[in-house]
Parts: C-alpha cells; sequence; structure tokens
C-alpha cells in the first residue's frame, strides 16, 4: 500500500511539471455515444435512446482555453411496451453547436477537455400507429426547433503525436418541453400535463477518436 501511495504521489507530481509542455492545437474529433433519457417524464418512460454521433473542430490556445465548433445527431425510438396503443418509430435530433472549454495534458499520454456547447437542435417524429394486424393507421410527423446546452467532459488517451482516443460524457439540455402528442398520443395516458413544459435532457456516455494537426511537443 505504501508503494502505491508513493507511485500515485510521484504521478501526480509528475503530471504537473509534464503538463506545461502542450502547444496549441487544431484538432478534428468524432464521438460516438448512447444517449440515456432523464427529466420530462414522458420522454423519460417512453423513449430509448439508440445511439448519438457529434463531429466538431477546436482550436486550443497557449494557455489551454479552447474553442469548436460541429454537428450532432440523436436517435431515440419508441419503447413500444410503454406506450396505450401500437406505436412504432423514433425521434431524431440534429444540431449545430459551439464549443468553449478547457484541456491540458496531465502527462505525454493522458488529457482533459471539459467544456460548454451552445448551438440549435431540430427535433423530428417519425412514427405510424398500428392496428392488431400491423398495418399503418396513420403517420405522425411533427418537427420542433429549440436551443441546446451540454456540459460535456471528456478524458483522452494520446496514440501519438497525432492521434488520441477519447472517453466522453455530456449532460444534454433541449429547450423544448416532449409532449406525447409530439408522437401522437392523443391522451395524457396517466402522464401530468404540468410536467410536459419540463426541458427534454438526456446523458450522453460514449467514445471518440481525436486527430491532431498541430501537435504537442
Amino acid at each position: 500500500m505504501k508503494h502505491i501511495i508513493l507511485y500515485i504521489l510521484f504521478f501526480l507530481c509528475s503530471s504537473t511539471l509534464v503538463g506545461q509542455k502542450i502547444e496549441p492545437k487544431l484538432t478534428f474529433n468524432v464521438e460516438l455515444g448512447l444517449p440515456v433519457t432523464l427529466k420530462n417524464e414522458p420522454f423519460n418512460d417512453v423513449m430509448q435512446g439508440l445511439a448519438a454521433a457529434s463531429v466538431y473542430g477546436q482550436y486550443s490556445l497557449p494557455f489551454h482555453l479552447n474553442f469548436g465548433a460541429g454537428v450532432r445527431y440523436s436517435l431515440f425510438t419508441i419503447n413500444e411496451f410503454s406506450v396505450p396503443g401500437a406505436f412504432s418509430g423514433n425521434v431524431q435530433t440534429a444540431a449545430g453547436f459551439f464549443k468553449v472549454g478547457y484541456d491540458k495534458y496531465a502527462t505525454d499520454k493522458l488529457a482533459y477537455d471539459f467544456g460548454v456547447r451552445v448551438g440549435y437542435s431540430f427535433n423530428f417524429s417519425n412514427v405510424k400507429e398500428l392496428n392488431p394486424e400491423g398495418e399503418t393507421i396513420r403517420s405522425i410527423n411533427n418537427q420542433i426547433s429549440a436551443l441546446m446546452v451540454e456540459p460535456h467532459l471528456g478524458l483522452i488517451l494520446a496514440v501519438d503525436e497525432k492521434n488520441a482516443y477519447r472517453f466522453s460524457v455530456g449532460y444534454n439540455i433541449v429547450g423544448y418541453g416532449f409532449k406525447p402528442s409530439f408522437i401522437g398520443i392523443e391522451s395524457n395516458s396517466g402522464w401530468d400535463p404540468n410536467g410536459f413544459s419540463e426541458v427534454t435532457q438526456f446523458l450522453i456516455v460514449g467514445f471518440g477518436y481525436t486527430h491532431y494537426f498541430i501537435g504537442k511537443k
């Protein structure tokens, strides 16, 4: 145990020293993740996250502040066992965003990057209501746009001077209240209508890739 503690202290001290040797860097980033529904009761009960993807560029200044811009896509499918009636389909979100954050290498290989993404999202429902025979009764296609805010954290492992992999976590807040009618459910189905105005929120956990156009020392 004593040796482990000494090793950790040595690691932290050496990380602080090595972390000063970082140049400004321009990066290309791709992230793939799984969205997990949170607040807004009908959204949390009915929708289940299937996939989320982000592509963005980022530039880090000498004092570790960074700026970036990119696009995001998220896909949620309807949990057919949680809706009254037979509904099948999905809700898709496409968004563009700007990012401001802070990144720093703790060692030659390990870094962290945290910040906030702010953008505008377009949310689409593509749903079919089915009869007992599985035939389509009607199609539901709705659209709503809203602001998006996402606090975000990335843990980065560099492979070489130009390439790195990352583990990422983002808390996505989309400024619209998800209502059952957005996917064609005409009743409140036991949900409190007062909660429909609560903004849609979901957590995205995933992995990504970073390419450095301007590398580190």
